[in-house]
């Protein structure tokens, strides 16, 4: 799993923190010298003489002192030429050889800075995917708790051309909700769910129509529109038209549930279990506990996540959702995030979670 913050490395818990260390064995400015200090740098600085010079792209560890922490590892960054002298692979290193590390230091957990960014001068865009390139290649055959840290917002940045794109997106589509197509939801067997969708305010379901204003409050993604049963003024009435006397009827034949439709997804798109909690950034005892307790209801982040990692287009996300009793709205920016990301076919968890992150949403881990 990786998971990205803001915060000071040296104040992270983790079996091993990074440091973007001087090739000599000696400390100076940025990340390098805020670990020393704070592991101890008289005893952090005798260890780090016991290995000697670092090439760049190699990893060495030392115990982590006064960190909480077991280990630190060191890794030394290229020094951005312009990117033509193989900055970018050495980068890549930087990151694999230091997880190969903290694997074979039985590690169960790591934090990394953005390395190369500060006084190297690595353009903070290019090495953010490179990070997060690595480290998911890294996830695919490997478990560990994986932490980026980020000191402040300046030290993370996406490509101009991806947030551009974004922000026309955000700009072109940011409405009142919108919820599944009547034809789509008229096609479907496996969700037959007449009831209109609700938004949940002060404690009630009302309504929404389609030229319904919503206020900005109830945007927040943990607050989107539930399908349920609506107070309505007249009793009488019941969602899509039917007689009350034919409500215990209609409830005789339940849709399948989350959990039974997220197992059916996962054998039709061809994946195994381990694939998808892997590629959804989810530990495997919550993937567990979905699969074996019919009754539990994820949060509609991890729905989300399983449906980025089942690779679900936009018509399959919304109806997995829906099997779980929520909905994407054009109301909510987080909502919009996630419905450009399925239509331009990022399916990469951790490369949506990037952009959550610089969008000031949380993660979807």
């Amino acid at each position: 799993m990786l998971n990205i913050i803001r915060n000071d490395i040296t104040k992270v818990k983790a079996d091993a923190i990074v440091n973007t260390a001087n090739p000599k064995p000696v400390y100076a400015n940025g990340t390098d010298y805020a670990v020393y200090t704070a592991a101890g740098p008289d005893l952090l600085l005798a260890e780090r003489r016991k290995i000697g010079d670092i090439a760049p792209g190699q990893a060495e560890a030392t115990p982590a002192f006064n960190l909480d922490a077991k280990y630190i590892i060191h890794t030394v960054g290229p020094v951005w030429e312009g990117g033509n002298s193989g900055e970018f692979e050495v980068l890549e290193n930087c990151y694999r050889n230091s997880l190969v590390k903290a694997a074979s230091l039985k590690c169960e957990s790591i934090a990394f800075p953005l390395i190369s960014t500060g006084t190297y001068g690595f353009p903070k865009d290019k090495a953010l995917k490179i990070a997060v390139d690595t480290i998911s290649d890294f996830l695919k055959d490997n478990e560990m708790a994986i932490t980026l840290v980020v000191f402040d917002r300046t030290a993370f940045k996406l490509s101009e051309e991806l947030t551009k794109s974004i922000d026309s997106y955000l700009a072109n589509n940011l409405s009142v909700p919108q919820f599944i197509d009547d034809d789509y939801a008229a096609e479907k067997k496996s969700i037959n769910s007449p009831f209109r969708n609700r938004r949940r305010r002060d404690g009630v379901l009302y309504d929404i129509m389609p030229s319904a204003s919503i206020p900005a409050n109830t945007a927040d993604e943990e607050h989107e529109p539930l399908l349920s049963f609506s107070i309505m003024p007249d009793a009488a009435k019941t969602a899509a038209g039917k007689p009350a006397a034919d409500i215990e009827e209609y409830l005789k034949e339940p849709s399948p549930g989350f959990a039974e439709h997220l197992l059916h997804l996962i054998d039709k798109k061809g994946f195994t279990d381990p694939q998808v909690y892997k590629k959804a950034n989810l530990d495997r005892k919550l993937f567990s506990k979905i699969k074996c307790t019919p009754d539990y209801t994820p949060k509609r982040k991890t729905i989300i996540a399983l449906a980025l990692a089942l690779e679900l287009n936009l018509d399959e996300t919304l109806d997995l959702l829906k099997s779980a009793g929520y909905t994407l709205s054009q109301g909510s920016r987080f909502d919009l995030i996630i419905r450009y990301c399925v239509e331009q076919g990022k399916y990469n968890v951790i490369e949506v979670n990037t952009i959550l992150f610089e969008y000031c949403h949380d993660t979807l881990s």
